[in-house]
């Protein structure tokens, strides 16, 4: 992988993680940088996820791929809140 592919991957990630944390209700007590992470993972396997089903590489803007890695992300924001919460 390229230095351009790294440096895109971490972009959509934080655009991931920030719209996956904005989809969720109420306040997550979790920092800039685990959205971040939350965000980069959710867009990997997002995009894995995407790939397998079918619908990664469309026409256009792939909304359905989009909406795969923020709602991954929302779940893994929803989680990592949760987890601090408990400790």
């Amino acid at each position: 992988m390229e230095i351009s592919g790294i440096v895109s991957a971490i972009v959509i990630g934080i655009v991931i993680g920030v719209l996956g944390r904005l989809a969720l209700p109420g306040r997550q007590r979790i920092g800039v940088l685990w959205t971040i992470a939350i965000g980069i993972v959710a867009a990997l396997i997002g995009t894995g996820l995407a790939s397998a089903f079918g619908v990664a590489d469309t026409d256009g803007v792939d909304w359905i791929e989009w909406l795969i890695q923020i709602a991954l992300a929302a779940v893994g924001v929803a989680a990592v809140s949760r987890a601090k919460l408990r400790h």
